[in-house]
Order: structure tokens, then C-alpha cells, then sequence
């Protein structure tokens, strides 16, 4: 009968975190893209506010979830400070995020510190 190696506690549920993670991250990515290219241009152009009431206040919402989820998975991951910092702020810029993500992806793939 094989015995299972005790599990660190560092490194407990990252594949889990990391899904949750590249989840918000994408979700919020695309959603401050709509924003800021599409509601906020009809807002301005066309006066029609009700794309950018809706989707501001989602990527809001979200954006929160998204910085719980990079939380969660910085504390798994042993992030540095600043690699949690430059995740997070990423994701406040449009298309950058995307970056941010795949950078956070294959660092914590590879057991790289963040």
C-alpha cells in the first residue's frame, strides 16, 4: 500500500487558485475592453449611458473577485509583494491584463515565484 506524501502547505490547491485566477482575469480582461472601447465611445459619441452603466458596474463587481482570486492564489503560490502588485494593477489596463495573466500562469506553472 503506497503512502501519500504530506502536501505543502505553500503549495496546497494552486492548480485550483490558478484556475480561479485565469477565470476572473480573463472575465475582467474582456469586460474592461467592452467598457472602455465600446460603452464608454457610445457614451460620449452617442450619448446612450446604459452600456457603460451596465458594464461598469459589472467589471466593478468583478474586478473585486478578481483581486480576491489573485489573493488566494498569491498567498498559495508564495507570490513576492511586488508580482502581486503588478497582477493586480494589470489588470486595470486594458489588454495588459492578458499579459499579466500568462506571465502569473506560466511562473506559477513552473514554480516560479511571481
Amino acid at each position: 500500500m503506497a503512502v501519500e506524501q504530506p502536501t505543502r502547505a505553500a503549495g496546497r490547491d494552486v492548480p485550483t487558485a490558478l484556475t480561479r485566477y485565469r477565470v476572473m482575469a480573463n472575465v475582467v480582461g474582456v469586460l474592461l475592453i467592452a467598457l472602455i472601447f465600446v460603452a464608454v465611445p457610445l457614451k460620449h459619441l452617442g450619448g446612450i449611458d446604459g452600456p457603460v452603466a451596465v458594464l461598469g458596474t459589472a467589471h466593478g463587481w468583478l474586478y473585486g473577485l478578481f483581486f480576491l482570486a489573485t489573493v488566494d492564489l498569491a498567498l498559495r503560490a508564495r507570490w513576492t509583494v511586488q508580482g502581486f502588485l503588478v497582477t493586480v494593477v494589470a489588470g486595470t489596463v486594458p489588454f495588459l491584463s492578458f499579459w499579466a495573466e500568462r506571465r502569473a500562469t506560466r511562473k506559477t506553472r513552473t514554480g516560479e515565484r511571481v
